[in-house]
């Protein structure tokens, strides 16, 4: 799995002028990519990784903050452009594939007692964001 993460102060996600997703105040706006090799053990160890890192004000997890998460699933990160003028999605994992994965993700964030908002898969999303810091880092599980 591929996380892109950012510290926020405040996010949404809009799907046909609905908000579908959102979390206000200091959290973390995380975009989610699945790659075929993905599994139910990866989405919870990502989800530990969330809940855990350290990267809030002050050098504190949303765990120690108390602070939400918005999970938005996000194909695209495995987009591959190196070649020609066109992105290549062959590593990214089909949505019957990826959809419980990302679940799964958002579920195990809630069963270590995170609050989850998360967008609509497959949807046309719009997301809003205020990114605090700039504050960006991308992981890899």
């Amino acid at each position: 799995m591929r996380a892109v993460v950012q510290r926020v102060d405040g996010a949404s996600v809009t799907v046909d002028g609905e908000t579908v997703g959102e979390i206000e105040g200091e959290g973390l706006c995380v975009l989610v990519g699945v790659t075929h090799e993905d599994t139910p053990e990866t989405a919870v160890r990502l989800a530990r990784k969330l809940w855990s890192l350290r990267v809030l004000e002050g050098e504190r997890s949303c765990s120690e903050a108390g602070a939400p998460l918005l999970l938005v699933s996000q194909f695209t990160l495995y987009g591959d452009a190196r070649k020609g003028r066109r992105p290549t999605w062959a590593k990214a994992a089909p949505g019957e594939v990826a959809e419980p994965l990302v679940d799964a993700v958002a579920d195990a964030l809630r069963a270590l007692g995170a609050t989850v908002a998360t967008g609509r898969f497959g949807a046309r999303m719009r997301v809003g964001l205020t990114n605090d810091g700039p504050f960006t880092v991308l992981l890899e599980i």
